[in-house]
Protein backbone atom coordinates (compact mmCIF):
# COMPACT_ATOMS: atom_id res chain seq x y z
CA UNK A 1 0.00 0.00 0.00
CA UNK A 2 2.84 2.42 0.81
CA UNK A 3 4.20 2.19 -2.75
CA UNK A 4 0.72 2.76 -4.19
CA UNK A 5 0.22 5.81 -1.97
CA UNK A 6 3.57 7.22 -3.12
CA UNK A 7 2.75 6.55 -6.75
CA UNK A 8 -0.65 8.21 -6.43
CA UNK A 9 0.89 11.22 -4.69
CA UNK A 10 3.43 11.61 -7.51
CA UNK A 11 0.67 11.47 -10.11
CA UNK A 12 -1.26 14.15 -8.25
CA UNK A 13 1.83 16.32 -7.87
CA UNK A 14 2.75 16.14 -11.56
CA UNK A 15 -0.70 16.22 -13.18
CA UNK A 16 -1.62 19.36 -15.11
CA UNK A 17 -5.34 18.73 -14.73
CA UNK A 18 -6.85 16.63 -11.94
CA UNK A 19 -10.52 16.13 -11.12
CA UNK A 20 -12.11 14.45 -8.12
CA UNK A 21 -15.33 12.49 -8.47
CA UNK A 22 -17.09 11.73 -5.18
CA UNK A 23 -20.05 9.66 -4.05
CA UNK A 24 -21.89 8.76 -0.87
CA UNK A 25 -18.88 6.94 0.57
CA UNK A 26 -16.92 10.13 1.20
CA UNK A 27 -19.66 11.41 3.51
CA UNK A 28 -20.26 8.17 5.43
CA UNK A 29 -17.55 9.14 7.91
CA UNK A 30 -19.39 12.41 8.47
CA UNK A 31 -22.37 10.43 9.71
CA UNK A 32 -24.35 10.41 6.47
CA UNK A 33 -25.38 6.88 5.47
CA UNK A 34 -25.50 5.83 1.82
CA UNK A 35 -28.87 5.40 0.15
CA UNK A 36 -28.29 1.83 -0.98
CA UNK A 37 -27.04 -1.27 0.79
CA UNK A 38 -27.95 -3.13 3.96
CA UNK A 39 -27.72 -0.06 6.18
CA UNK A 40 -28.73 2.41 3.48
CA UNK A 41 -31.55 4.91 3.79
CA UNK A 42 -33.74 3.01 1.36
CA UNK A 43 -33.79 0.07 3.78
CA UNK A 44 -35.59 2.38 6.23
CA UNK A 45 -37.51 4.75 3.97
CA UNK A 46 -39.56 4.21 0.83
CA UNK A 47 -37.70 5.86 -2.09
CA UNK A 48 -41.07 6.72 -3.65
CA UNK A 49 -40.99 9.95 -1.60
CA UNK A 50 -38.26 11.22 -3.95
CA UNK A 51 -40.14 10.35 -7.14
CA UNK A 52 -41.10 13.65 -8.74
CA UNK A 53 -44.60 12.51 -9.67
CA UNK A 54 -45.27 11.20 -6.16
CA UNK A 55 -43.85 14.41 -4.67
CA UNK A 56 -46.17 16.57 -6.75
CA UNK A 57 -49.18 14.42 -5.88
CA UNK A 58 -48.31 13.88 -2.20
CA UNK A 59 -46.13 16.84 -1.17
CA UNK A 60 -47.08 16.61 2.51
CA UNK A 61 -45.87 13.03 2.95
CA UNK A 62 -42.77 13.54 0.82
CA UNK A 63 -41.80 16.65 2.73
CA UNK A 64 -42.13 14.91 6.11
CA UNK A 65 -39.53 12.32 5.06
CA UNK A 66 -37.37 14.86 3.21
CA UNK A 67 -37.21 17.11 6.28
CA UNK A 68 -36.29 14.20 8.55
CA UNK A 69 -33.52 12.89 6.27
CA UNK A 70 -32.00 15.93 4.62
CA UNK A 71 -32.58 18.76 7.08
CA UNK A 72 -32.90 17.29 10.57
CA UNK A 73 -30.40 14.44 10.19
CA UNK A 74 -28.03 15.48 7.37
CA UNK A 75 -28.05 19.07 8.56
CA UNK A 76 -25.96 18.11 11.59
CA UNK A 77 -23.17 16.56 9.51
CA UNK A 78 -19.78 18.25 9.18
CA UNK A 79 -16.90 17.73 6.69
CA UNK A 80 -14.30 15.07 7.40
CA UNK A 81 -10.60 14.71 6.55
CA UNK A 82 -11.34 13.54 2.99
CA UNK A 83 -13.39 16.67 2.24
CA UNK A 84 -10.63 18.86 3.69
CA UNK A 85 -8.00 16.99 1.69
CA UNK A 86 -9.74 17.83 -1.60
CA UNK A 87 -10.12 21.47 -0.52
CA UNK A 88 -6.38 21.57 0.24
CA UNK A 89 -5.55 20.05 -3.15
CA UNK A 90 -7.54 22.79 -4.84
CA UNK A 91 -5.91 25.51 -2.72
CA UNK A 92 -2.45 24.20 -3.63
CA UNK A 93 -3.31 24.19 -7.34
CA UNK A 94 -3.35 20.40 -7.57
CA UNK A 95 -7.07 19.96 -8.24
CA UNK A 96 -9.20 21.57 -10.93
CA UNK A 97 -12.59 20.77 -9.47
CA UNK A 98 -14.79 18.30 -7.62
CA UNK A 99 -17.67 16.55 -9.33
CA UNK A 100 -19.93 15.24 -6.59
CA UNK A 101 -22.98 13.06 -6.67
CA UNK A 102 -23.73 14.15 -3.11
CA UNK A 103 -26.23 16.84 -2.20
CA UNK A 104 -24.91 17.54 1.31
CA UNK A 105 -22.80 20.67 0.62
CA UNK A 106 -19.89 19.27 2.68
CA UNK A 107 -17.30 19.96 -0.01
CA UNK A 108 -18.13 23.66 0.07
CA UNK A 109 -18.15 23.69 3.88
CA UNK A 110 -14.65 22.17 3.81
CA UNK A 111 -13.44 25.00 1.57
CA UNK A 112 -13.70 23.63 -1.97
CA UNK A 113 -14.60 26.46 -4.33
CA UNK A 114 -15.16 24.74 -7.66
CA UNK A 115 -17.77 22.04 -7.08
CA UNK A 116 -20.02 20.62 -9.77
CA UNK A 117 -23.10 19.25 -8.02
CA UNK A 118 -24.19 16.54 -10.43
CA UNK A 119 -27.41 15.80 -8.56
CA UNK A 120 -28.07 19.31 -7.27
CA UNK A 121 -28.04 20.37 -3.62
CA UNK A 122 -30.22 20.34 -0.53
CA UNK A 123 -28.83 23.80 0.24
CA UNK A 124 -31.50 25.48 -1.90
CA UNK A 125 -35.25 25.16 -2.32
CA UNK A 126 -36.93 26.12 -5.56
CA UNK A 127 -40.54 27.05 -6.31
CA UNK A 128 -42.11 24.57 -8.73
CA UNK A 129 -44.40 27.33 -9.98
CA UNK A 130 -42.29 30.46 -10.51
CA UNK A 131 -38.71 29.16 -10.11
CA UNK A 132 -37.86 31.43 -7.16
CA UNK A 133 -34.89 30.06 -5.22
CA UNK A 134 -34.48 30.11 -1.43
CA UNK A 135 -31.71 29.10 0.93
CA UNK A 136 -33.05 26.16 2.90
CA UNK A 137 -31.48 27.60 6.06
CA UNK A 138 -33.72 30.65 5.73
CA UNK A 139 -36.99 28.75 5.25
CA UNK A 140 -39.13 27.59 8.16
CA UNK A 141 -39.81 23.88 7.87
CA UNK A 142 -42.26 23.63 10.75
CA UNK A 143 -45.31 23.71 8.46
CA UNK A 144 -45.23 21.20 5.61
CA UNK A 145 -45.32 21.20 2.66
CA UNK A 146 -43.39 24.44 2.23
CA UNK A 147 -44.83 27.20 0.02
CA UNK A 148 -43.31 30.05 -1.96
CA UNK A 149 -43.72 33.49 -0.41
CA UNK A 150 -44.28 35.09 -3.83
CA UNK A 151 -47.05 32.96 -5.29
CA UNK A 152 -47.81 30.14 -2.88
CA UNK A 153 -46.27 27.53 -5.18
CA UNK A 154 -44.86 24.28 -3.80
CA UNK A 155 -41.20 24.47 -2.77
CA UNK A 156 -38.96 21.54 -3.68
CA UNK A 157 -35.38 20.82 -2.65
CA UNK A 158 -33.14 21.76 -5.56
CA UNK A 159 -31.71 18.28 -6.06
CA UNK A 160 -32.55 15.66 -8.65
CA UNK A 161 -35.59 13.53 -7.88
CA UNK A 162 -36.32 10.22 -9.58
CA UNK A 163 -37.85 11.11 -12.92
CA UNK A 164 -35.91 14.37 -13.30
CA UNK A 165 -33.03 15.19 -15.62
CA UNK A 166 -29.48 15.98 -14.52
CA UNK A 167 -28.94 19.78 -14.35
CA UNK A 168 -27.62 20.86 -17.74
CA UNK A 169 -24.82 23.04 -16.36
CA UNK A 170 -23.49 20.28 -14.08
CA UNK A 171 -23.69 17.73 -16.87
CA UNK A 172 -21.77 19.95 -19.27
CA UNK A 173 -19.09 20.88 -16.73
CA UNK A 174 -18.61 17.25 -15.69
CA UNK A 175 -18.20 16.14 -19.29
CA UNK A 176 -15.62 18.87 -19.88
CA UNK A 177 -13.63 17.79 -16.81
CA UNK A 178 -13.70 14.19 -18.01
CA UNK A 179 -12.31 15.23 -21.39
CA UNK A 180 -9.53 17.42 -19.94
CA UNK A 181 -8.30 15.42 -16.94
CA UNK A 182 -4.90 13.77 -16.77
CA UNK A 183 -5.77 12.26 -13.38
CA UNK A 184 -9.26 11.39 -12.13
CA UNK A 185 -9.71 10.55 -8.43
CA UNK A 186 -12.71 8.43 -7.46
CA UNK A 187 -13.66 8.59 -3.78
CA UNK A 188 -16.56 6.74 -2.19
CA UNK A 189 -18.42 5.92 -5.39
CA UNK A 190 -19.23 2.44 -6.64
CA UNK A 191 -20.39 3.19 -10.17
CA UNK A 192 -23.97 2.00 -9.72
CA UNK A 193 -25.82 5.23 -10.44
CA UNK A 194 -26.56 6.22 -14.03
CA UNK A 195 -25.78 8.47 -15.77
CA UNK A 196 -23.19 9.70 -13.23
CA UNK A 197 -21.27 6.42 -13.49
CA UNK A 198 -20.42 7.23 -17.11
CA UNK A 199 -18.29 10.25 -16.19
CA UNK A 200 -15.21 8.34 -14.89
CA UNK A 201 -15.41 5.97 -17.84
CA UNK A 202 -15.45 8.95 -20.15
CA UNK A 203 -12.32 10.28 -18.42
CA UNK A 204 -10.58 6.92 -18.85
CA UNK A 205 -11.49 6.80 -22.54
CA UNK A 206 -9.89 10.21 -22.94
CA UNK A 207 -6.59 9.11 -21.41
CA UNK A 208 -6.97 9.93 -17.71
CA UNK A 209 -5.23 7.86 -15.05
CA UNK A 210 -7.85 6.65 -12.57
CA UNK A 211 -7.06 6.64 -8.85
CA UNK A 212 -9.78 4.94 -6.83
CA UNK A 213 -10.25 5.25 -3.06
CA UNK A 214 -12.83 2.83 -1.67
CA UNK A 215 -13.08 0.37 1.22
CA UNK A 216 -14.00 -2.40 -1.22
CA UNK A 217 -13.73 -3.01 -4.95
CA UNK A 218 -16.37 -1.26 -7.03
CA UNK A 219 -17.78 -1.55 -10.53
CA UNK A 220 -14.85 0.63 -11.62
CA UNK A 221 -12.03 -1.40 -10.07
CA UNK A 222 -11.65 -4.25 -12.57
CA UNK A 223 -12.43 -2.17 -15.64
CA UNK A 224 -10.90 1.32 -15.49
CA UNK A 225 -9.01 1.80 -12.19
CA UNK A 226 -5.23 2.18 -12.50
CA UNK A 227 -4.39 2.60 -8.81
CA UNK A 228 -6.75 1.13 -6.21
CA UNK A 229 -6.18 2.53 -2.73
CA UNK A 230 -8.29 0.32 -0.51
CA UNK A 231 -9.44 1.78 2.76
CA UNK A 232 -11.55 4.46 4.39
CA UNK A 233 -11.52 7.79 2.59
CA UNK A 234 -10.23 9.68 5.64
CA UNK A 235 -7.37 7.24 6.21
CA UNK A 236 -6.19 7.16 2.60
CA UNK A 237 -6.50 10.92 2.13
CA UNK A 238 -4.55 11.54 5.34
CA UNK A 239 -1.74 9.31 4.05
CA UNK A 240 -1.71 11.10 0.71
CA UNK A 241 -1.56 14.43 2.54
CA UNK A 242 1.66 13.42 4.30
CA UNK A 243 3.38 12.78 0.98
CA UNK A 244 2.01 15.89 -0.71
CA UNK A 245 2.08 18.56 1.97
CA UNK A 246 4.87 17.69 4.44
Amino acid sequence: MKELIQKAAELLRNSKHTTAFTGAGISVESGIPPFRGEDGLWSKYDPIVLDINYFNANPGHSWEVIKEIFYDFFGAATPNAAHYFLARLEKEGLLSSVITQNIDNLHQEAGSCKVHEYHGSSRNLICTKCGQSYLSSEVQLDQLPVSCIKDGGLLKPDFVFFGEAIPEEAQKASNEEAFQSEVFILIGTTGEIMPASLIPRMAKENGATIIEINPNESNYTPGITDIFLQGKATDICSKLSKYLFT
